[in-house]
């Protein structure tokens, strides 16, 4: 294959069949499309061994890539909740009668085809697709080779739901994982509305830096929480540890834990037996080092300069200690990637400062960070978590994926 131009002009085409679908048909539609997911467990596993037998089982990616059974249900599952999700598409969002007869209306149509590029996640192909179809878009797929095999399985299910309901398959496109073909993609204003890259931070910076079509950022998620000194110290332990070990490979995950050097020394051996049965890389400052070594514990680094804002996708943390809130808000704010940070303490007017003046996505008080996702948030799904400041923020999800039209009716007027 030379170009790809064909195959988005032809998704171009497709996405018409996509919004001539009706609210209760794009239901159906994604209903459909959770039973076929759940009747094809053994078939996806089975292709989406053969992605896991190519990669390393140490590298952090692996999680990322691996479909279990409770994995494709909670993909079906999924799908049945953006099922449920109102229609974003036809809501009027301003109506208004001027005084020479025209009806004037705004409403929300859908952006129609929706590019995106992602790396070793196959749910992300549920995701997206799920999303774009329920608000009348099209979707172009362009996933990381490391997970091929369950892409193509994925989206071969997603043609089957399709078909029954006169799509054109056309209308859920899976791109050749080619490198050469992205920057065709990003070049393809004419056929393809947004771009949102998911995946790590090169690849983000590289889809904004050559990216002719509209882009919405999904950050690197290099997360912070803040262990101020009237935190309930066994709460903070739970949360520190939860944030860190329950899904390592994931955005929201925590990668820096900051800790008031007043309570160093009785909160940092509350996470030694946890961290040691995960194995947790722990890298320490000087003085929280100190607190780690004097309890023996092993798999203990001197954290360098890189290391914080470091976005580790495994189970390793650094660990940044303070003088206090402003220390801690300075550090956040210098190395945030305005993703998700947090704050422990019982403190309201300190809580009620750092909510208010950290610069993030999300922003929480006494939760672990893991809980920043669509799902999570009753929104069904994400495409992303958006990190940038125009059009969304925060989980990129179906009520993002409309845009504006002007609707005028009129009776003959004219404008001289």
């Amino acid at each position: 294959m030379n170009s790809i131009l064909p195959l988005l002009q032809q998704t171009q085409q497709a996405s018409a069949s996509v919004r001539r679908l009706t609210d209760a048909q794009r239901s159906d539609l994604l209903n459909e499309l959770a039973e076929i997911v759940e009747q094809s467990k053994a078939l996806i596993m089975s292709e989406n061994q053969k992605d896991l037998d190519l990669m390393d089982k140490a590298d952090p990616k692996y999680d990322r890539l691996l479909l279990t059974e409770s994995r494709i249900q909670g993909l079906a599952d999924s799908l049945r909740e953006v099922a449920l999700l109102p229609d974003p598409t036809g809501e009027v969002l301003t109506e208004r009668n001027l005084e020479n007869g025209l009806n004037i209306k705004k409403i929300a149509v859908p952006m129609g085809v929706v590019g995106v590029i992602y790396e070793s996640r196959p749910n992300v192909t549920i995701d997206v697709a799920s999303l774009c179809l329920r608000s009348g878009n099209a979707c172009v797929l362009k996933g990381g080779k490391e997970a091929i095999f369950s892409n193509t399985c994925l989206v071969g299910l997603i043609h089957q739901a399709l078909a029954k309901f006169s799509v054109a398959a056309d209308a859920v496109l899976l791109l050749p994982t080619d490198r050469k073909f992205t920057e065709e993609l990003l070049k393809a204003t004419r056929f393809v509305d947004i771009i949102i890259p998911r995946g790590s931070d090169s690849l983000i910076q590289y889809v904004r830096q050559n990216s002719l079509i509209p882009t919405i950022e999904t950050g690197a998620g290099v997360v912070h929480t803040y262990v101020e000194t009237s935190a309930d110290l066994a709460k903070a332990k739970d949360i520190i540890v939860n944030a860190r070990v329950s899904r390592p490979s994931v955005c929201n995950s925590l990668d820096c834990a900051i800790v008031d050097e007043a309570i160093i020394d009785e909160f940092l051996p509350m996470l030694v037996e946890d961290f040691k049965k995960w194995n947790v890389g722990v890298y320490a400052d000087e003085k929280s080092y100190v607190v780690f070594e004097k309890m023996g514990y092993e798999n203990l680094h001197c954290a360098q300069p890189e290391d914080f804002g470091r976005e580790w996708l495994d189970y390793k943390i650094t660990v940044k200690t303070v003088s206090g809130f402003d220390e801690a808000l300075a550090h956040v704010q210098a190395f945030s990637s305005r993703h998700s940070e947090a704050i422990l303490t019982n403190n309201q007017a300190l809580a009620e400062r750092f909510l208010a003046e950290v610069d993030a996505a999300a922003v929480y008080h006494n939760a672990s960070t893991r809980f920043t996702d669509g799902g999570q948030f009753g929104l069904g799904a994400e495409i992303g978590i958006s990190t940038q400041k125009l059009h969304a923020r925060g989980p990129f999800a179906l009520e993002k994926l409309v845009i504006e039209k002007w609707v005028i009716l009129g009776d003959g007027q004219v404008r001289w």
